[in-house]
């Protein structure tokens, strides 16, 4: 038996690597996506006070931490049973919003778009930043400035551009001033048009992978699940809607009630968990989350030039659609989507109120709290005592979701392109690792101790040289 290994897989958050294995006689026998790290983040908290949950939480991710946080501050508020007040709620959707634009700006402008360029070639010394920074500057220049000024609003409004720190029970800690929100204002006042120019690129080159037969890499049908707030999309708040193959509304439902459609199951190779469908099983009930998926599910988009945008994507390519590479499209449009919902927020007054928070009276012992992380469905759940000490905690990670999405898409290039070792060319490899670069997977967000015979992990906690718990 023979064995190819892509390790790492580049241009990702986090480790990972893809195996092939050859049978004796030389032909393909399988493949898989493996994650090869272990974070615990779940056994971390533990034993904590709930209300530390949304400082905590940004930790599992430097992308992604205004989600983890806003989704911890959710479940913290359902626990103590608290309605935060308007401002408190539109400062936390500005927030996500800011973070939705930071994240699909990084990714497109530095993980993304050299795929996009440079599909074909085996230099991977071109397939880089740089590479395209020498084709096109502007690609790389406005994914900076829009980074710079969603990382900017999160640290006007978090406190911390980083890991935020202003989502308390009950609302928020700090108020937007009149000044801060001037600045804010000014600073995007050409987002929008950032963002639809970024848009146009990437649409030229989808059409260019499209006439190289690479827009079906890793194509496959599933089910597909995001928010939806009265039917359009919302990375903020709304019910989860899950749609089947051919786009029929599946499942809708309050995100409290996801333990009633979500399971998860394991396999030796990965730390990454294996969620499906309950009812529809292991196999028959893989289903996709992230900004494809979220345009599968909704009727609309709440913005008008993001609208305009999503019209043209379904006339395009139907609805749902399948292709991974369309990932791309869709992480674009909603990049346009946040950007108008940035300036809407700012130009409310009601951005800069002083009422942003209320205090908990009661301790209902149990919370869920769910939003659309870039990356797709995020739910953090939290059990606490009587005296606020958390119990149990369980976090449902949008690329965790996307894992067997993933593992089946490797394997639909290696089927396609190589039939012996000879075949594994570096630019059919990266075709493989393309795929998996189309879900912008966080590793560092999905791996949590899995409890059983296919993984072990403990942990020992030494304080002065003593060890204090072992987890």
């Amino acid at each position: 038996m023979t064995k190819l290994s892509i390790e790492p897989v580049t241009r990702v958050e986090g480790h990972g690597k893809v195996t092939l294995s050859f049978d004796d006689s030389g032909k393909l026998d399988k493949v898989n996506f493996h994650v090869v790290e272990v974070r615990g983040f779940e056994k971390f908290l533990e034993g904590r006070y709930i209300e530390d949950a949304p400082v905590f939480t940004p930790r599992i991710c430097g992308i992604c931490q205004v989600s983890h946080n806003l989704a911890s501050a959710r479940a913290v508020d359902n626990v103590f049973g608290v309605k935060i007040p308007k401002t408190a709620d539109m400062l936390r959707n500005l927030m996500q919003q800011a973070s939705n634009v930071h994240s699909h700006a990084l990714h497109f402008g530095m993980l993304a778009s050299p795929d996009l360029m440079f599909p074909m070639t085996d230099d991977a010394l071109k397939r880089n930043v740089l590479g395209v920074a020498s084709e096109n500057m502007d690609v790389v220049k406005d994914a900076i400035s829009m980074r710079k000024i969603g990382q900017t609003i999160i640290q006007k409004v978090g406190g911390r551009a980083i890991h935020p720190v202003t989502a308390v029970v009950g609302g928020q800690s700090k108020p937007l001033t009149e000044e801060e929100r001037d600045e804010l204002l000014k600073m995007s006042e050409n987002l929008v048009d950032t963002a639809e120019r970024t848009l146009v690129v990437g649409k030229q080159l989808l059409d260019g992978l499209k006439e190289q037969d690479l827009l079906e890499l890793g194509y496959f049908e599933s089910y597909h699940m995001g928010m939806v707030n009265n039917g359009a999309q919302d990375i903020y708040e709304g019910k989860i809607r899950v749609v089947n193959p051919e786009g029929k509304i599946e499942y809708e439902y309050d995100p409290s009630e996801y333990l009633n459609y979500m399971s998860e199951g394991v396999r030796p190779y990965s730390y990454l968990k294996f969620p499906y469908l309950t009812e529809k099983g292991p196999v028959d009930g893989v289903y996709r989350v992230n900004t494809l998926s979220r345009l599968n599910v909704c009727d609309r988009m709440p913005t008008p030039i993001a609208q305009k945008y999503y019209e043209e994507f379904v006339k395009t390519f139907g609805k749902p659609a399948h292709h991974p590479m369309l990932f791309h499209y869709a992480r674009l449009i909603e990049l346009i989507s946040s950007a108008e919902l940035i300036r809407k927020f700012l130009e409310d007054d009601t951005i800069v109120g002083t009422d942003i928070r209320v205090e908990p009276t009661d301790l209902v012992g149990e919370g869920v709290g769910c939003l659309e992380a870039p990356r797709g469905t995020l739910v953090h759940h939290f059990k606490t005592d009587d005296k606020g000490i958390i119990t149990d905690a369980n976090l449902v990670v949008a690329t965790v979701q996307n894992n067997p999405a993933m593992d089946i898409g490797v394997q639909k290039v290696a089927e396609k392109y190589i039939k012996t070792p000879e075949d594994a060319k570096p630019h059919v490899l990266n075709h493989m690792e393309m795929v998996i670069r189309a879900y912008d997977p966080c590793l560092s967000c999905a791996t949590h101790t899995i409890d059983g015979k296919e993984r072990m992990l403990s942990m020992d906690v030494y304080k002065g040289g003593k060890l204090i718990k072992t987890l």
